[in-house]
């Protein structure tokens, strides 16, 4: 059995039509090329612009819509279910499948409203055709890139992490299409 990590994707906007299940695809693929543990998971969310005003402002601290956003998760290996000594939570059972806790990689969220403006500002830029699916594609790699460490504040990370989201764009995502 082939166990990969888990992808939720969730639609929670009416806007614009998302097709889930590409995204949930791109999202797999990059994380298999990141290595990413076969028990993690990651979960996508496309929401409308007063949801992402809400978390960019409550998170971030920075008024007004933003086009992606990610929660990193970071979970430590739990000790056993009893106190105070460690003890065993429950009769003992393996299993390939169940045999360590899930690693929570954390969330992406999408606003397809405000990439929807952006996508024009990109054309032309880094193999952008200025079509909204080129602008999620990005964000959605650029989200996940986030969630593994990545950044763009210092000087020099911008370049890296540009040139790996390139790398996946072109691997996994070429003329609007998933390749795998």
């Amino acid at each position: 059995m082939n166990i990969v990590p888990e992808v939720f994707v969730s639609n929670e906007q009416g806007q614009f039509e998302i097709d889930v299940f590409r995204w949930q695809e791109l999202a797999l693929a990059v994380l298999e090329a990141e290595k990413v543990v076969p028990n993690a998971e990651l979960a996508v969310m496309f929401v409308e612009e007063s949801v992402i005003s809400e978390l960019n402002e409550r998170y971030m601290g920075k008024q007004g819509p933003t086009d992606v956003l990610s929660f990193p998760i970071a979970v430590e290996e739990a000790d056993s279910g009893r106190v105070p000594d460690n003890g065993s939570s429950g009769p003992e059972f393996t299993s390939p499948m169940f045999d360590r806790p899930k690693v929570l990689l954390g969330d992406v969220v999408i606003c397809p409203a405000v990439a929807s403006r952006n996508c024009f500002e990109h054309k032309g830029d880094r193999l952008h055709r200025g079509t909204l699916d080129d602008e999620i594609a990005l964000l959605l790699v650029h989200g996940i890139l986030h969630l593994r460490g990545m950044d763009h504040e210092e000087e020099g990370e911008a370049e890296v992490m540009e040139a790996k989201e390139d790398v996946y764009l072109k691997a996994y995502y070429f003329d609007g299409e998933l390749q795998r």
